[in-house]
């Protein structure tokens, strides 16, 4: 674990090595290229998830030569035959660069990492049952980076972690290695930026955040990065790009708890929370739309605060604001469950053996993913109390429950409700069917039109 002596000590210690290697900073780019060693791929992307496939196709488009690595063949296969969620741009992207062979390679021999000037680690940094971080998947894959390190080569992070995880998982065990970091190897911190199913926030189009060990390792970084960003952003140490992402989504996790008191407000007064937001958002200062939903879910928001807490409870440090907002995240899908239980009661109808349908199950429109998804345990709690519970998603086939697999239901509009959540509304989709529903259980905020709807 870092501690603030620790880290203050680290960026002292950085900031020498930094001066003492300026001559090499300064080395032109031709003086680059003739003194590097001859790698065959320009970059390699560890771990082809959903940040880092749409990395390694946006270095592709870049003109990098690419090499994928992953440990699961189910998922290479599935790149191949283009049976992943992407962006319909990605997917042309992904179709350009599977035909590209020795420019675009997926691998999962962790030995060709050897053969790439940079090394992206992409690989997930989810929580536990515990909301405890799980480090099993960035630890497995900074092991598997370090052993196949060779001088020259660029080792950047990017997968969301703890404040000095670049330190403990990369520059330490490469010291123990023999590797000196500034000089044999290059080591930096630059955190994702990737909004899942939002064509609006293209990799291109969005800044990159980059901290590194010595000013060569931020030079090198940026040298790659500015292919894929609009433009790269260098912070002092590689501790400050990692707290940088923590903080990015904290702000978000805060203002979406703020978002839904808001909505439990505006319910109590009998007016419409969505059209107090919008309302607001008319001011062109000091002031950022937040809307309130069943809860959130995905790969940041509702994990990535955890791993600060993690730290900082370790520390002894209270975060008192962060602590209560992760309480509330965690409490949502609790409270719809109430609220799903409150609109039967008034009509006279248990819980207990009512047919209610799930209207969407990926954690945000557009995509077919659930994890963190609020849904899953809206579902598990519902069918705890004894409901009979089914779900319509076109973007998800099937999903896990604590019960074993459920399939969607097909053609929910043919079939009797009792009650509706719409939680999750893909765009384009259908719902004038809802007009049917005895009762509409508007968790999304954005059902206006329907006189059965009743809001969370």
């Amino acid at each position: 674990m870092l501690t603030a002596d620790k880290a203050r000590r680290r960026r002292d210690s950085s900031m020498a090595t930094g001066n003492q290697l300026q001559n090499v900073g300064q080395r032109t780019e031709k003086a680059d290229r003739q003194s590097a060693p001859a790698f065959r791929y320009r970059t390699a992307v560890v771990g082809l998830g959903y940040v880092g496939l749409p990395t390694a196709l946006a270095l592709h488009s870049a003109g990098h030569e690419v090499l994928g690595l992953d440990v699961s063949d189910a998922r290479l296969g599935d790149i191949r035959t283009g049976r992943v969620d992407l962006l319909p741009s990605d997917h042309n992207r992904l179709a350009e660069a599977i035909g590209d062979e020795g420019r675009f390679d997926l691998v999962a021999d962790a030995s060709r990492l050897a053969e790439a000037d940079t090394v992206l680690i992409c690989v997930p940094t989810p929580i536990d049952h515990h909301l405890l971080p799980d480090l099993s998947p960035l630890a497995a894959a900074c092991r598997t980076v370090v052993a196949q390190a060779v001088p020259g080569q660029t080792l950047v992070l990017t997968s969301t972690t703890y404040v000095g995880c670049t330190r403990d998982m990369l520059v330490e065990p490469l010291r123990r290695r023999g590797l000196v970091v500034g000089s044999d190897v290059f080591v930096a911190f630059a955190p994702e930026r990737i909004d899942p199913g939002n064509d609006k926030h293209v990799q291109r189009q969005v800044p990159r955040v980059v901290g590194g060990v010595t000013d060569e390792c931020v030079r090198r970084t940026r040298r790659v990065l500015e292919d894929c960003a609009s433009f790269v952003y260098p912070v002092s140490s590689v501790e400050t790009a990692e707290l940088t992402k923590l903080y990015e989504n904290t702000f978000r996790a805060v203002n979406i708890s703020l978002a839904n008191e808001f909505a439990d407000i505006s319910r109590g007064l009998g007016l419409d929370v969505t059209e107090v937001i919008d309302a607001a958002a008319t001011k062109p200062y000091g002031f950022m739309a937040f809307y309130p939903g069943p809860g959130v879910g995905g790969h940041c928001i509702p994990c990535d605060p955890h791993y600060l807490l993690w730290q900082l409870r370790a520390d002894r440090v209270s975060a008192p604001l962060i602590e209560a907002t992760m309480q509330l995240v965690a409490g949502r899908p609790g409270k719809v469950v109430q609220r799903a239980l409150e609109i039967l009661a008034d009509r006279g109808r248990a819980l207990r053996g009512a047919r209610i349908l799930i209207l969407g199950v990926a954690y945000k429109p557009g995509i077919a993913d659930v994890r963190e998804s609020p849904a899953l345990e809206i579902i598990d709690r519902l069918r705890a109390a004894g409901a009979e519970v089914s779900y319509a998603d076109d973007f998800i086939p099937s999903l896990v429950t604590s019960d074993g697999e459920l399939r969607r239901t097909e053609q929910p509009e043919t079939m009797e409700w009792e009650l509706v959540l719409a939680h999750t509304l893909h765009p384009g989709a259908d719902v004038s069917w809802l007009s049917r529903v005895p009762a509409v259980l508007d968790a999304t905020y954005r059902l206006r039109e329907f006189d059965n709807r009743a809001i969370l």
